[in-house]
This record gives structure tokens, C-alpha cells and sequence, in this order.
């Protein structure tokens, strides 16, 4: 391995090891580690047999993979290897693999959701590809000035991507625009042309993903778009240098960044491009495959199951239709049955505007074609329901694909649950509720279609390689085994209460507390206690997930301690992390509030260092590795009935962190799994959430009702932490005052009770060990190999390879 290495990095990089930076060695080290993968991939194509059975291909706007070294050597069984080869060169690992960048592919758990679940497709032998974009940035850099969020680009891609092939001979022509002919055709059927009025090509990047003990390479195949003519030869001749160049600049924008905003029509149109270019491709993609093993198209549903990640590529089942139809000439019903029987959705979100829509207008401008298949499935769906409900015309509004309430838009929610076979959540409770909500009437009429897949984590990424001092640990008293069967977790609960195991335990969390302790006065400048309770709330942030309600917390907290210095308080720290979209400008306030409150709070000596608060800019999956094993108390606090699952809420708890959380998404779960009685529950339910809203509940009441939250809201809205502009945070006072739809002033005292209880269960040491202990030995359910394997058994028929 060392002089592999050091090959690469002579006869690649051009580099002799004195002058090599720390990149350099990633770089070559990578390249090193990739041959190896690549060894595997070609030994797996030529021992696979020609009837290789049905290949998953899984659609995903977002593929968060982040670092990759450190995952691919432990899944190969190189670490030690590695280790010593670079150790005979002068390199610590920890400098190669400290020097990767994150990967800027997606946003939060949807993305991070569709990374698990590929490395576990390889660890099951399940063959598999995803599709996605190539983004040349990704999700936004968040740098904190003065507490207020901005964004830039994240040069993820800048010294280029050692994991990736490019397969510049395979592309696929994405059109867009134009008009739709039509013609008579056999026995005088329609035939319908579609001539783009504009094309772009998707060419293809292909990131081998390896299973765990390299079992199976499967392949990330990510797509960037191209202009098929780089510029106008006879514009750039004329002088018009920059018009000369605006096709490529428009057709390459489409794979520039993750999530552009869609606040303008602009906007909007580069987001739709951007979902039917990738969905396109990639059914283009699996097509030109089937064919190359199998002689006709008709056999597809056998070979093929497409998983469509969310709406995002919602598009796949009119595209489909398109390829089956006028591109491969197969009758209506016939391709209208392969594509139902290949395709399967997963719905992420009950929240109306994560449910995509599209203007109708926009749709029959920019994919005319597909306009038209989409009306004629709404046609015949609703000719169906018309004819088992006559006369219900509540009912024909409610699950038609176009929707009338706000001009007319295509409802891509409806489009994916009608062209698919089975639809599933993602947590019992979020499945329980889309039958009973969003997708209540379709559920009537497809009884069955709906179905519960739970999401899990990878344990591989989120224990064995962001806590190893944990692994080694396990590994020690359960046995090697528990590296391949997470159930053997469960083994723990016989050592929850031996004292030389919980110290062991809790010598691991230290040490991790303490690395996250030096990140944060690397990063923000604060000094915090390794020893203090370590109060952690990492996700995306938005009103739903209620940080808001923890700054609130905060507030309350420190003012306690200031009017009662004599009480022993537990000392806490409270670290925040995750991102804003750049367009929602509420939750950039509550960033610029917790920023606020840090500040003063942090300055303040009247409180002697018992109360940190940190926001740490740029939350990505590197961060997310430090912070994790470092928790104690793991934020769960979404409004319930909003978070469809949740994977940060497995991570912490898998390392020993102890939950705070209302009974939403798949904490609902894990409390049967772990024990309620060993999780700090708190809050409304998601039926008295919806009785409430029902009811025109007024958070005014609460707050009456409360001893200290007037107090709280009184002191953030009347300028005490923000002195500059005193009337700042009035906005975020004025919506919980009045309707409170996050139910923020109605939880507020629940929570307070709970985070009581979990600052004095703190003060017990033996005690916080132990439920510690039980968190983790509870969380082996929550593997996303236990989640594939449900995939392929109930969704797409395939087997599993213990």
C-alpha cells in the first residue's frame, strides 16, 4: 500500500512526498484506496451470473455521502493497513482523510436517508445504482457574521473528486420546450413526436459505492449537464463574447447548486429542469441497460425497481409512459402496467409545500408531452373513481392530478401514488397519518398501496467509524459479532448496570466530548466544560423542528440562574447546528436569536460558565461525525405529527445519548424499542395538535397560563438581547402570542418539566450511565440494513444476502 501511495502521488499528482500538502495525501491515498475498489467492482462483474435477476434503481434529488475515506478503507478492511503504510511515509491517517471535502450533494436527513440506504444495498448484495445530480456546489456554505446566516457556494469540487469516474461516453439528450406532432399510427392510433425546442446533455459520473467487508461496489451515478454545443462559434466570430456563450451557461446551470430558489418564476423553472434533466437521464440510463441483457422492453417490472426518493423526481411516471410509448411503441395499457408495477414512491413529508405542485402553464411550456400523458392518466384515473363513486365530486377534487385551489397546478404527490405499485412512510406514525391526511382518499380507493418502511442509519458510518473508542468497546464485550448483527445490541441491557462497564462507557464519552469541546473553541472562540451536560439540537432548521422552542428553554434557564446564583445548577452546554434555506427568512431569525442569546449569555459572569451556547457554522456530515458521539441529550422536539422520521433522533441515541423528544416520527419508535421510561418525553400529541388547531387555539393562553414564559418573551422581544434593534425578535413574540402553529407556547412548560428532569438525572452520574447504556442497547432495530431488507422483500422483490 505505501508504495501504491506513493505511485499515485508521484505519477498522478506530479508530486515528490517533501513537497506533498495534506491534500495531496488524501489525493493519492484516495486514488490508492479506489484501485482497490475497483478490483472488487471487475471481480463482482465477472463472477455475476448473466441472469443477475432485478437491479434497484433508487431517484434521489440529494445523495448527502460526505467524506468517503474513512468509510470506504473501514468497509474494505484497510484501516490498519493504511494506517501503517502512511505512518512508513511521515502521515497520520488523521491528516489524509481531515483533508477530503465534504461531498455538497444534498441538504439534511432526505439526502443523508439515500446515502445509508445505498451503502446498505451494497452490504445486502442487493445490485443496485443511484441516480442523481452532480452539483458543482451543492447546498450553500453557511458562514455566521454579526449572527445573521449567508450563503456561498461550496467548492466542494474545486482539486477535483478522486472517487469518481467520469463516463463522458455516456449521455443521454434531455429535452425541453418545443411542440408535440402527431400522426396516425398502427391500426390508426395516434403516435405523438415530441421536438424539444431545446436540449441538454446529461453526462455521467459514476462513485463506486462499497459495501461493508467489500461485499458488493455498487454505483452512485451522478449526472452533469452539459450544453451539446459548448458555444455559438458564428456569435463568439461576430465580437458577442458573452452571447456566444449564454446556451452553455444556461444548460449548465441546471447542475450548478442544490435547491436554487424558487422564490422567482425563474427560479421555479430551473427547479422543474432540474428534476425532469436528472429523472430523464436516468430512466434514459436504466433503459439502455435493460436492453443491452434483454431483447425487449416489455419484461422491464421483472428486471427493474425504480425508487423514487421523495417527489423530486415525481416526473419519472409521465417520463416513463414517454419512453414506453412513443419511443419504444408499446400500447397505452400495456406501458401504463410495466410502469406501475417498476415504480414505487416514498413520501418523506406530510407538509403541504414539500408536497410538490406545479404550475400547469409552466409544465405545458417547458414539457409539453408530458402534460399531455399526465392529462390522459388523470382521465382515466378519474374515470375509474367516477365510476365506483358516482356523483362524488368532493372526492374526483381530491385525488385528481391537477389541482383547482390556487390556479391550476399538477400535483406530483398524486402523479408518483397513482403510478406506483406500493407508496410507504417512513416512521408507523408518519404512515398512520398519510392514510389519514394527505393521502386519506387515494388510500380508499388503492387499499394496501400505502406501507410502512422505518427508516434506519448505517451503523458502519454512525457508530463504528465516528465512534471507534464505542466499537472497541462493544466489540470487547459482545464479541466481533456485533459488527454484522446490530441486534446483538440488545446485549448491553445485562451491563447496564455493572459500574466497571458504565465507567468504561462513559471514558469513551468524555473523549468525545472533549473533541468536540476543542472544535467548538477552534471554531467560535467559546470555551466549554467537557464535564457539563451536553444538550445537542443538529438538523435543518425550520419552525417545525422548534429551535425556537429550545432558545426559549435557554432563555428561561438563564435567567434562573441569574436570580438564583445560590442554587447548584447543572452545568449545560447547548450546542446548535444546521441551515436555513436561503429564501426563509423566519428561520434566519431564529439563527440570528440563538446567535444573540450565545452572545450574551456566553459573556455574562454572573453565571459563572454553568450555561454555554454554541452555533456551529456549516453543519454538514463531518460536523454531524464530531458532535454525535460527543451528545448527551439528544433534541427531538418537533411540533408532533410534522417530522415524517428522523435520523438524527437513531444517531445520538445509537451513542449514548439520551432523547428529549415529543412522540413524532420514528421517536414513537424507538421509545418502544428503548422504553418509554428511559426517554425524557414531553408535549402534545399529534391528535391534540390537530384537535387544537382545530379549535383555533391562541398561544396567549399558554403563556397566561405559564410561570415563566411571559417572562421569556418579555425579555427576547423587548430588546434584552438585541440592544441594537430592540423591536428584532417582536415577529417571533407576536406568532406565538397569537395562533401558535407550532405549538411552541403550548409545549413551552412540558418541556421546561423535562429538561428539569434530565438536568437532575445529570447530577446522578451511575444513573445518567445507565440510561446511557439502555439507549444505545436499544437501538438495533434502527439499522438501515433492517430498512433495505424490507425494501426488497415487501417493495421491489429482490433477495437478501445475510
Amino acid at each position: 500500500m505505501r508504495d501504491l501511495i506513493l505511485r499515485k502521488l508521484t505519477y498522478t499528482l506530479g508530486k515528490t512526498a517533501s513537497e506533498a500538502h495534506d491534500r495531496d495525501w488524501f489525493m493519492a491515498t484516495a486514488l490508492a484506496v479506489r484501485d482497490h475498489v475497483v478490483d472488487r467492482f471487475l471481480a463482482q462483474m465477472r463472477d455475476r451470473p448473466a441472469a443477475s435477476g432485478k437491479t434497484v434503481y433508487y431517484l434521489s434529488l440529494e445523495f448527502l455521502i460526505g467524506r468517503l475515506l474513512r468509510e470506504n478503507i473501514s468497509n474494505l478492511g484497510l484501516t490498519e493497513d493504511l494506517r501503517a503504510a502512511l505512518a512508513e511515509l511521515g502521515v497520520t491517517l488523521d491528516q489524509a482523510r481531515l483533508a477530503e471535502p465534504d461531498a455538497a450533494l444534498g441538504n439534511g436527513g432526505l439526502g443523508r436517508l439515500a446515502a445509508c440506504f445505498l451503502e446498505s444495498m451494497s452490504s445486502l448484495g442487493i445490485p443496485a445504482f443511484g441516480y442523481g445530480i452532480r452539483y458543482d456546489h451543492g447546498l450553500f456554505r453557511q458562514i455566521i457574521r454579526d449572527g445573521w446566516q449567508q450563503e456561498y457556494p461550496e467548492d466542494w469540487l474545486t482539486f477535483g473528486n478522486p472517487w469518481e469516474f467520469a463516463r463522458p461516453e455516456i449521455r443521454h439528450r434531455i429535452g425541453f420546450g418545443g411542440e408535440v406532432a402527431t400522426e396516425n399510427g398502427h391500426e390508426g392510433e395516434p403516435r405523438h413526436h415530441w421536438h424539444p425546442g431545446e436540449t441538454v446533455d446529461a453526462v455521467a459520473y459514476d462513485t463506486p459505492v462499497v459495501g461493508w467487508r467489500g461485499k458488493q461496489v455498487n454505483h452512485l451515478r451522478l449526472w452533469r449537464a452539459r450544453a451539446p454545443d459548448p458555444m455559438r462559434l458564428d456569435a463568439f466570430n461576430r465580437g458577442d463574447h458573452l452571447g456566444a456563450l449564454a446556451g452553455q451557461v444556461r444548460a449548465e446551470a441546471i447542475s450548478k447548486v442544490l435547491y436554487p430558489s424558487d422564490d422567482s418564476p425563474a427560479g421555479q423553472e430551473l427547479r422543474l429542469r432540474q428534476e425532469y434533466f436528472f429523472t430523464s437521464a436516468a430512466l434514459q440510463d436504466l433503459l439502455r441497460r435493460h436492453l443491452r441483457a434483454e431483447a425487449t422492453v416489455a419484461n422491464l417490472a421483472d428486471h427493474v425497481a425504480i425508487q423514487l426518493n421523495d417527489t423530486h423526481p415525481a416526473i419519472a411516471v409521465a417520463e416513463l409512459m414517454r419512453l414506453l410509448v412513443d419511443e419504444h411503441e408499446l400500447p397505452w395499457e400495456e406501458a401504463w402496467r410495466i410502469t406501475c408495477a417498476a415504480t414505487s414512491y416514498t413520501n418523506h413529508t406530510l407538509l403541504p409545500e414539500a408536497l410538490e405542485t406545479w404550475p400547469v402553464p409552466l409544465m405545458e411550456r417547458l414539457l409539453p408531452r408530458h402534460m399531455q400523458i399526465i392529462y390522459r392518466i388523470n382521465a382515466e384515473h378519474l374515470d375509474a373513481v367516477r365510476a365506483g363513486h358516482p356523483g362524488d365530486d368532493r372526492l374526483l377534487a381530491s385525488v385528481s392530478l391537477i389541482g383547482e385551489d390556487h390556479g391550476r397546478r399538477v400535483r406530483m404527490g398524486q402523479l408518483a401514488f397513482v403510478g406506483s405499485h406500493k407508496v410507504n412512510g417512513v416512521s408507523a406514525l408518519h404512515t398512520g397519518l398519510m392514510r389519514q391526511t394527505v393521502f386519506r382518499d387515494l388510500n380508499g380507493l388503492f387499499p394496501g398501496r400505502i406501507v410502512n418502511k422505518t427508516n434506519g442509519i448505517s451503523f458502519r458510518r454512525w457508530m463504528m467509524q465516528c465512534n471507534p473508542g464505542l466499537t472497541a468497546l462493544l466489540v470487547d464485550v459482545i464479541g466481533p459479532r456485533v459488527l454484522d448483527q446490530p441486534g446483538a445490541l440488545v446485549e448491553l441491557r445485562a451491563l447496564a448496570d455493572d459500574a466497571a462497564f458504565q465507567g468504561r462507557f462513559a471514558a469513551v464519552k468524555r473523549a468525545n466530548k472533549e473533541a468536540l469541546a476543542l472544535r467548538i473553541r477552534e471554531q467560535i472562540g467559546v470555551k466549554v466544560d467537557p464535564g457539563a451536560l451536553f444538550d445537542v439540537q443538529i438538523k435543518r432548521i425550520h419552525e417545525y423542528k422548534r429551535q425556537l422552542l429550545n432558545v426559549l428553554q435557554t432563555v428561561a434557564l438563564y435567567e434562573a440562574m441569574r436570580a438564583e446564583p445560590m442554587r447548584d445548577w447543572t452545568p449545560v452546554v447547548k450546542v446548535f447546528s444546521g441551515k436555513a434555506a436561503p429564501g426563509y427568512h423566519r428561520a434566519k431569525l431564529i439563527i440570528k436569536l440563538a446567535c444573540d442569546v450565545a452572545r450574551v449569555v456566553n459573556r455574562d459572569p454572573s453565571v459563572r460558565g454553568l450555561l454555554k451556547v454554541a452555533f456551529l457554522p456549516n453543519y454538514n456530515v463531518s460536523a454531524a461525525e464530531v458532535i454525535v458521539p460527543a451528545a448527551d441529550l439528544s433534541e427531538q422536539i418537533s411540533t408532533a405529527g410534522m417530522e415524517a422520521s428522523g435520523t438524527g433522533n437513531m444517531k445520538l441515541a445509537l451513542n449514548g445519548a439520551l432523547t428529549i423528544g415529543t412522540l413524532d416520527g420514528a421517536t414513537v419508535e424507538m421509545a418502544e424499542h428503548i422504553g418509554r421510561e428511559h426517554l425524557f418525553l414531553f408535549g402534545l400529541s399529534a391528535a391534540e395538535v390537530a384537535e387544537k388547531r382545530a379549535n383555533g387555539w391562541r398561544g396567549g393562553t399558554a403563556i397566561a397560563a405559564s410561570d415563566c414564559l411571559g417572562e421569556v418573551l418579555d425579555a427576547i422581544g423587548g430588546g434584552v438581547f438585541s440592544p441594537d434593534d430592540h423591536g428584532r425578535y417582536r415577529p417571533l413574540v407576536d406568532s406565538l402570542t397569537a395562533e401558535d402553529w407550532f405549538m411552541v407556547a403550548a409545549d413551552f412548560d412540558s418541556y421546561l418539566a423535562a429538561q428539569t428532569r434530565a438536568a437532575q438525572l445529570y447530577r446522578d452520574p451511575q444513573a445518567w450511565r445507565r440510561e446511557a447504556v439502555l439507549n444505545t442497547a436499544g437501538m438495533g432495530w434502527f439499522s438501515s440494513d433492517r430498512s433495505i431488507a424490507e425494501y426488497a422483500s415487501d417493495i421491489w422483490g429482490v433477495p437478501v444476502a445475510p
